[in-house]
């Protein structure tokens, strides 16, 4: 998702700043080189050769005549975005009447007069974070253009927000807005038929090729919606790590038929004011379901289940909308011929923009071999289902 991102990292006096290290990590893990700025304050709270470690390169701790701050966020400077992280009450306001007092300071001023564009996740306690004047500074920054990462409002601290949120908020500020103003519903996870009231029917998928494909369509400046089903098989949550969604509007559903009636919803409109302007059906949809006991099913029986098909998503969707859909189709044969037919298959029955086919031997894991299946072209993608995503969401900015 940072591939190539040049991030300029800014580390002020917040009891936060020893979460920098993991921080610095977690931007590079997503393909950003780093280099960082820090306060004097911060200083005292985490060791410069920390950070120099985590982020392999030098730290810079003040402004020489060397002019780092021109050379990291200037024009023409190395940096393709300027991240805060965390950022006290003291440095936002600072920030919001252009005092240049520290290193981190002088390279927000810097940056914001070259138009790099400029994230900041604060942290403090939250008198602090509800004080007039930080909130009015906060409000008068967003109008220049910079990105806060809102904080975690816990124990009576507004807590720095989580590595996935903000490595996803400078994803989004450092990637081109080639979806901007979109409004795409995205599927993913598995379904989950339930049998009875402790057991269900439900599939292998983890759902990460899905959040990846929403994670990327944010990135470039969508309104995602995403439609979540079960994973293990519960609902997604809105936690921390790779599984928090805390970007798009997650809507978490269980069954075939829930599924189904949320995308239609939000495909033509009926869930808000405005239909969607495309789907990405990611989600491994089941095609049946069971009429379920009302008791929990005995063990030790020998038992057999009646199996109903369930209604195939694309299809609703196609009746109720000619909104554009991209869907996904896995197979076992582990033939592509026989893939790319399948594919085919369903790219006219439901009329798709694209289909995105592979093996179901890759579910669960991290990384995936896909085809990009159109009426004429099959294109092969080899690597990360996080690079699968953002490949989707560009082909996708082509159909909306």
């Amino acid at each position: 998702m940072l591939a190539g991102v040049n991030v300029a990292l800014g580390v002020t006096g917040s009891i936060a700043a020893v979460k920098v290290v993991e921080l610095a990590h977690e931007l590079r893990r997503r393909g950003a080189s780093v280099r960082a700025v820090m306060t004097n304050s911060a200083q005292n709270i985490v060791h410069p050769w920390a950070v120099e470690f985590a982020t392999e390169n030098p730290v810079v701790t003040e402004i020489t005549g060397a002019v780092e701050h021109v050379e990291l966020c200037g024009r023409d400077g190395w940096a393709d975005a300027f991240l805060i992280a965390p950022a006290t009450a003291n440095t936002v306001g600072k920030m919001a009447a252009a005092v240049d007092d520290s290193p981190v300071t002088t390279c927000a001023t810097t940056a914001l007069g070259a138009d790099v564009p400029v994230v900041v996740a604060p942290a403090m306690h939250e008198p602090m974070y509800d004080h007039p004047g930080v909130l009015d500074a906060i409000e008068r920054a967003e109008s220049w253009g910079v990105e806060f990462v809102p904080p975690r409002i816990e124990e009576g601290k507004a807590k720095i927000a989580t590595e996935d949120a903000i490595a996803q908020a400078v994803a989004r500020e450092s990637s081109p807005d080639l979806l901007a103003g979109a409004r795409i519903v995205v599927t993913s996870g598995a379904t989950a038929e339930p049998v009875d009231p402790v057991r269900v029917l439900t599939n292998r998928s983890s759902g990460k090729t899905g959040r990846a494909v929403a994670r990327a369509c944010d990135a470039l400046g969508a309104d995602v919606t995403l439609v979540h089903g079960a994973v293990g098989p519960h609902a997604l949550g809105r936690g921390p790590g790779v599984d928090g969604v805390p970007y798009v509007d997650l809507v978490s559903v269980e069954t075939t038929a829930q599924m189904i009636d949320a995308v239609v919803e939000r495909a033509d409109g009926e869930a808000g004011d405005h239909e969607a302007d495309a789907l990405v059906s990611v989600a491994a949809i089941g095609d049946y379901t069971v009429e379920a006991a009302d008791e929990k099913i005995r063990s030790g029986q020998n038992l057999s289940l009646d199996l109903s098909p369930t209604s195939k998503l694309l299809d609703e969707v196609r009746a109720a909308s000619d909104v554009p859909i991209v869907g996904f189709k896995a197979e076992t044969s582990g033939d592509d011929e026989s893939m790319v037919e399948r594919a085919r298959e369903t790219l006219r029955r439901a009329d798709l923009s694209f289909v995105v086919a592979n093996d179901a031997s890759v579910m669960g894991e991290a990384d995936t071999r896909a085809l990009f299946v159109r009426e004429r072209s099959v294109r092969e993608y080899v690597g990360s289902k996080e690079k699968l995503g953002r490949r989707v969401a560009e082909q996708l900015a082509g159909a909306v």
